[in-house]
């Protein structure tokens, strides 16, 4: 008996990206008015670029910027109301 060789599997294309690759996600980002908070939220975009182990640096980052700018706001001096001081 004579062995013929099997015919090989037809070999997948590749995909034409690389799925591991960093992508962006698209996410829009909306402007808050304030400056300190949306550099905090522009910086998420760096995140487009990074492998997914690089994300978590920038969102201890920003998630660090956004608690200070809550601290500085409860930090700031507040209005007096105009009752506060009746005899």
């Amino acid at each position: 008996m004579s062995e013929t060789p099997a015919a090989e599997a037809p070999v997948p294309a590749e995909p034409s990206y690389d799925p591991a690759a960093p992508a962006p996600l698209g996410i829009e980002r909306t402007v808050t008015g304030n400056a300190e908070v949306d550099a905090q939220l522009e910086r998420l975009a760096d995140v487009d670029h990074l492998a997914a182990d690089g994300h978590v640096e920038v969102y201890e980052d920003v998630h660090q910027g956004l608690r200070s700018a809550l601290t500085a706001l409860d930090a700031r001096p507040q209005p007096t109301s105009p009752y506060e001081h009746r005899s």
